[in-house]
């Protein structure tokens, strides 16, 4: 069988049926997946194995950054699997280096390590800090409720949600929760033993919940004033989805702080001391990376930390192009645009339909539609089923895919090339579903 032209050999309706059936025979059934196969896409659409065409305001879950079957990453995978596609990481080569430097560019000076996945990104930055605190013996790590870290043992342990923990106890040692954009509670968590904090700059999967300027500037301050690393999760709100690189970036410039470097006290400056990457940095070539502070950028040395497939040549020649295409599209600003329109529209859809709508949040093409409580939606308080799976099925239905981030919240993670025309069909279809909810 060819898998290029033939992903299924049945037909229309029985296409579904046999995929599924396949999932169910041979696939651990981790996910609770959407009743949806698809085979192709282009652009901001996909079309499933029926021929149905939706409009992707999911993005792979914020991976797809330049949409689907992007002509020029297709070009830069074959061209680079016709010169050289592994080489083991106890050797050189240059894109990898190449690519470490736009990363330092984007963020500051530093040095960068490649993997596969914001887990992985994430363990990297876990051992970093005990590596940092370990001749005093400090190991713990503050995390925030709601966050979402990855679903290794310490991705689980260190994210601050209850749901991820069920049934892997004992969870790994080191890592608390205290609430998030709260810097007294930060404050009154740090113990003896704790070593870093580790915040998203906006929580994805905790409901789209921006950081304040302040709450980052403060943490900057406490991780200064007890020597602790402050680590920024950037997996998923980070690679321009705001309109800056990283999601920390837009919400200081957003108080009125511009640049990398942003004062916050007489002589100092905000930046990170490490940061973690991955989703959009391949579109959706699997790619991970963290970037550690030139202070602390040669704590892990020779033996410390390792990887089969991070940061290959393949991986880093499409990261490269994804970095060139963004620049000279000029998608941070296009984000920035569509990002405040979308927002807008839906604020006004909130307050026309609040039987339905309870809140719109976020920043650039980072967007999370809080729905208004279960009992008030008759169609969805008649069902055991979170009221965001049920919102994003029937818009499903109607033709736009989103991800929901909790019970309450629906995620629009759209390509960053994303035109207003499409982000205008996307905003046609929600608010037909919002209009049927309410009546």
């Amino acid at each position: 069988m060819n898998i290029l032209t033939n992903q299924t050999s049945a037909t229309g309706s029985d296409a579904l049926g046999e995929i599924r059936t396949l999932f169910e025979r041979n696939v651990v059934p981790s996910y609770a997946r959407f009743d949806l196969a698809f085979c192709r896409g282009k652009g901001s659409y996909l079309w499933d194995v029926n021929g149905k065409r939706y409009l992707d305001f999911a993005g792979g879950i914020a991976v797809c950054c330049l949409g689907h079957a992007h002509p020029e990453i297709a070009e830069v995978i074959a061209a680079q699997a016709r010169e050289l596609v592994h080489v083991s990481n106890l050797y050189y080569h240059a894109l990898q280096g190449r690519l470490a430097s736009e990363l330092v560019r984007l963020i500051g000076p530093g040095k960068v390590f490649f993997c596969n996945s914001g887990a992985e990104a994430n363990e990297g930055l876990f051992k970093l800090a005990r590596k940092f605190g370990h001749e005093e013996g400090r190991f713990e790590i503050l995390t925030a409720y709601n966050s979402f870290h990855g679903r290794t043992l310490a991705g689980i342990a260190a994210t601050g949600q209850d749901k991820v923990k069920k049934g892997f106890g004992p969870m790994v040692h080191g890592f608390r929760h205290v609430p998030f954009n709260d810097l007294d509670a930060m404050r009154n968590a740090i113990s003896p033993a704790t070593v870093a904090i580790m915040v998203e700059g906006i929580q994805g999967e905790g409901g789209v919940n921006p950081a304040t300027a302040q709450y980052l500037l403060g943490l900057r301050k406490l991780c200064d004033e007890f020597n602790l690393l402050l680590l920024m999760d950037e997996v998923q709100c980070g690679h321009f989805r705001t309109g800056r690189f990283h999601s920390y970036q837009r919400i200081l410039e957003e108080a009125g702080h511009a640049g990398n470097t942003v004062p916050d006290s007489p002589g100092g400056s905000f930046i990170p001391d490490g940061v973690s990457m991955a989703k959009s940095l391949g579109n959706g070539f699997p790619i991970g990376a963290f970037w550690v502070r030139d202070k602390y950028a040669d704590l892990l040395g020779p033996g410390t930390h390792a990887t089969t497939y991070g940061g290959g040549p393949l991986g880093c020649a499409v990261a490269l192009k994804v970095l060139e295409i963004i620049e000279r599209d000029s998608l941070a600003a296009n984000a920035r645009a569509l990002g405040a329109w979308l927002k807008n529209e839906l604020a006004n859809l909130v307050e026309s339909h609040p039987r339905v709508l309870k809140a719109v949040r976020g920043m650039g093409l980072m967007i999370g539609v809080e729905l208004a409580e279960k009992e008030k939606i008759p169609a969805f308080s008649a069902v055991d089923k979170p009221a965001s799976a049920q919102f994003a099925a029937r818009l499903n239905e109607a033709g736009v895919l989103t991800v929901p981030a909790g019970p309450q919240v629906v995620r629009l993670l759209p390509a960053l090339n994303l035109q207003q025309n499409e982000a205008e069909e996307g905003l046609d279809i929600i608010a037909s579903v919002v209009r049927q909810l309410a009546t």
